[in-house]
């Protein structure tokens, strides 16, 4: 087989198995980004890339990397839920980034976060004054939350790195 015919066949057939699998594994797969949401979204990329230009690989070969990748996605997911220790490894934890108006500039900093980052969220959420501001977060997958007014508990808060 030519190398072109090979990566329209195996382009095909690789391209149509990778959405099968990303399908039978749910919506975690396809969920917002965190860096172990990337790394398997890019591994996914990088396999069917692989397959397209390579005659080096088979069909077979990347059908089963996909599984593969997937599977191992589930098996780290599976097992964040039930284990704090491999939840701390694959995700990051929540921090906050502004308390009652004020920033908290040393976690910016260690955030990698600027004041004009978090003006925009605030803004993004119709709220003109800073300083009417409960909280803004910096979730797991780099979005910024904005909590306009302290509640009776702000249980929503709980979790979040200070």
């Amino acid at each position: 087989m030519s190398p072109v015919v090979h990566t329209l066949v195996v382009g095909l057939f690789s391209y149509l198995a990778l959405i099968v699998v990303v399908r039978l594994s749910g919506k975690r797969t396809l969920s917002k980004w965190n860096a172990f949401d990337f790394v398997v979204t890019i591994s996914l990329g990088s396999t069917l890339s692989t397959a397209i230009v390579s005659t080096q690989v088979s069909l077979v070969q990347c059908i089963v990397a996909f599984v593969l990748i997937v599977a191992l996605q589930f098996v780290i997911t599976f097992s964040s839920v039930r284990s704090s220790g491999v939840k701390n490894l694959v995700k990051s934890q929540p921090t906050l980034l502004l308390e009652r108006g004020r920033f908290l500039t040393e976690t910016m900093r260690r955030e990698r976060v600027v004041e004009a980052e978090i003006r925009a969220a605030i803004r993004e959420n119709g709220i003109a004054d800073v300083e009417r501001v409960f909280a803004v977060v910096l979730e797991t997958d780099g979005t910024f939350s904005v909590v306009p007014e302290a509640g009776d508990s702000n249980s929503a808060l709980i979790g979040v790195a200070r």
